[in-house]
């Protein structure tokens, strides 16, 4: 699987491979998905929390092949275990122990995505010992996460830096701002508006086959015009939302669009805290070196708001 849509624009050129390292959490499998179940020591019920993944061939632990080795999705799993927080992470369909469920990128839809999360709520579900499930999503997986909560009604949701704005406008101000010459930037924009309409593109520029390849685009027809703000105005799910100030591909306008589509969600801004869940300088180099940075810690800030609304977040009575 090679879909690169939202979250890796900024790597286009990337071709580090992601650490495969799967140390945290006891392996488990379901419908042929792959991923991570950590269930904390200790007698009595423990909340869970559901992780879904951004966009691209990201797997449980939030590493990628096209340059991210960050680790970001282990490490948040081991600071909840501290809190008596039991959590599932997994690998995406045609990636790590999941990649035998994609035969064929142009086959892919949005709609997809979305089902295995499902898949995997209700697994965790099923587990003894859990007295309720958050869903936490972060970039594009935040709107993974409100479809699956608008079926669900998990006990909260939270969205970790995710898009407010529907995918394609993401998508444009991206291409917008990210380095390449004036003629691709032109043709990239142009092949998105077309793609936007609902029409595909037979040919684009090999600079552009990261993004835009025809076999790619079915998948981004699929989620182009969703509205992630409209999604999540029509739940009425305990909300956090988290934004980081050093977040280079999901901007404030995003926050606020989310933030106003749900008045009174609880929010926080982490002033250093960049997209990938590590606090940065403001040097842009130094921002995507973190990309590939295994061993830089975890934002505290992050860690502390997602364990704090959970623990604080009743479960619902009768529902899990």
């Amino acid at each position: 699987m090679r879909i690169i849509p939202l979250l890796l624009v900024l790597l286009l050129l990337a071709n580090t491979d992601a650490s495969a390292a799967e140390r945290l959490g006891r392996d488990v499998t379901t419908a042929g998905l792959a991923g991570s179940f950590v269930r904390p020591d200790g007698s009595g019920p423990a909340k869970a929390v559901l992780m879904i993944a951004g966009s691209g061939p990201t797997d449980r632990n939030g590493n990628s092949r096209l340059g991210v080795d960050a680790n970001y999705l282990e490490m948040l799993a081991g600071h909840l275990a501290g809190a008596n927080i039991a959590s599932l992470r997994y690998d995406k369909r045609g990636v790590g122990g999941s990649k035998a469920l994609v035969t064929s990128e142009a086959t892919l839809r949005f709609s997809d995505f979305v089902g295995d999360a499902a898949t995997w709520r209700n697994w965790l579900h099923g587990q003894p010992g859990i007295s309720c499930i958050f869903l936490l999503g972060h970039s594009e997986g935040g709107l993974i996460a409100t479809r699956v909560a608008e079926k669900s009604e998990p006990a909260g949701l939270i969205l970790v830096m995710s898009p407010g704005r529907t995918f394609g406008a993401v998508l444009n101000t991206q291409l917008s701002t990210v380095p390449m010459s004036k003629t691709l930037r032109n043709e990239a924009l142009s092949t998105l508006k077309t793609l936007e309409s609902g029409k595909q593109v037979a040919k684009v520029d090999p600079k552009l086959d990261n993004i835009f390849r025809p076999s790619v685009q079915p998948y981004l027809l699929s989620i182009l015009n969703i509205d992630p703000a409209q999604a999540l105005a029509r739940l009425t799910t305990p909300v956090l939302l988290i934004s980081g100030g050093y977040d280079l591909q999901v901007n404030a306008a995003d926050f606020e669009a989310l933030r106003q589509a749900r008045p009174d969600a609880q929010v926080i801004r982490i002033p250093k805290m960049n997209h990938v869940m590590k606090d940065v300088t403001g040097d842009r180099k130094a921002n995507l070196a973190a990309y590939r940075n295994p061993d830089l810690p975890l934002s505290p800030e992050l860690a502390a708001a997602v364990t704090k609304f959970i623990t604080t977040t009743p479960c619902p009575t009768g529902n899990r």
